[in-house]
């Protein structure tokens, strides 16, 4: 095999697909980047076996081949070498010759044969959304997956698709987060569990362009994302997600209209008085015209009020205060309505629409008042 494309081409295509390399296997084929030249295109590929990416770069092929290298060596190589075309040769043991101007690195390969392609996927069920609406969605509910395997279910977020919705659910056991989209056209019903991994590599690699589309299919095992030069396939979560629908209620005794931007400042500034891991709540009391923040540490102590517009009963309430803090930052809207029943039950914020939902489950506050 003999390749010729530019650094610039070989950094952006290494990177994109470096993102499916398992930080530890015991296969050590895993743990290569796939150089496919046995085509008229160059292709590379990763696939840690729940992820892989698949990328064309452009370059020109001299001569045809295939050819797997140590993902950590080969980036490394290519990131250090000069702005300039990048050679890339192998003979019939594996060696491989990168040659960039006067930089020469000779490597030991292993033969392309062994890797694992990417699971071929029939395209024939997919919904198109842009990449800057997927890129916003990931954005506005990632935050709150579980970050542990305790519960698998938890660790993934909901795709769920009915005529022209898209709704896109998280949870953690203390929050839940719901957006929905609406798309261009109808589609079937469909309902699938997307790992967190591959939404937040996802989110990394696509550009989030409004004119630029992102082809999404599903199978039975998998989902597939198209976009630009390349093709990302995730296993899916097995099993049934949890009924939120039974989460969700539209009663409340409190309704609060507020200013997002000083109520997240204000947050913000109160979680200034909160160690590392210290589990302090934010109390939240709402009256006629205004709603006084509070919080108590061992630093210290703080207090303000903002103005608001309330319906309904007065309330003391009280939150984790990096949870308020996650939901307030994603939302766009200048102000937000804040829903609440009683001190012991969830807070909803939503829009009218309720494109977007964010609960947050209270804490009890009696120790700190």
């Amino acid at each position: 095999m003999k390749i010729v494309c530019t650094k610039s081409n070989l950094v952006k295509g290494v990177s994109i697909v470096s993102k499916a390399v398992p930080s530890k296997t015991t296969m050590p084929i895993l743990e290569c980047i796939l150089v496919d030249a046995s085509t008229d295109v160059v292709k590379l590929t990763a696939n840690d076996m729940e992820l892989g990416i698949e990328t064309r770069i452009e370059g020109d092929i001299v001569e045809r081949g295939i050819i797997a290298l140590n993902a950590r060596i080969f980036s490394e190589i290519v990131r250090k070498l000069p702005d300039s075309d990048v050679t890339i040769e192998t003979d019939s043991d594996n060696q491989t010759l990168i040659t960039c101007e006067k930089a020469k690195f000779n490597i030991a390969a292993q033969s392309g044969e062994d890797f694992s392609y990417l699971p071929v996927i029939e395209k024939e069920d997919y919904i198109t959304v842009s990449e800057f609406t997927l890129k916003e969605v990931i954005r506005q509910t990632i935050f709150s997956i579980a970050d542990n395997d305790t519960n698998k279910m938890m660790t993934g977020e909901l795709f769920e698709i009915e005529d022209s919705i898209l709704k896109v659910v998280s949870l953690d056991g203390h929050r839940i987060s719901i957006r929905k989209i609406e798309l261009k056209e109808d589609y079937a019903p469909k309902k699938v569990i997307v790992p967190g991994k591959t939404l937040q590599e996802i989110s990394k690699i696509i550009g989030g362009e409004a004119e630029a589309d992102v082809d999404i299919s599903f199978t039975k095992n998998h989902i597939v994302f198209e976009f630009d030069r390349t093709v990302v396939v995730s296993r899916l979560i097995e099993g049934d997600y949890f009924k939120i629908d039974q989460m969700l209620s539209s009663d409340y005794e409190t309704k609060v209209r507020i200013n997002k931007k000083e109520l997240l400042d204000c947050i913000d500034r109160a979680t200034l008085l909160i160690k590392e891991g210290d589990k302090k709540p934010i109390i939240i009391d709402i009256r006629d015209e205004s709603m006084e923040l509070k919080i108590k540490s061992q630093i210290g102590s703080m207090d303000e009020e903002i103005f608001i517009t309330k319906e309904g009963k007065d309330l003391m309430i009280g939150f984790n205060p990096k949870f308020m803090i996650d939901a307030l930052r994603v939302i766009d809207d200048e102000e937000v309505d804040l829903y609440y029943m009683n001190a012991k039950a969830p807070c909803f914020i939503k829009d009218e629409k309720q494109s977007y939902i964010y609960l947050i489950l209270p804490v009890n506050f009696n120790a700190v008042a």
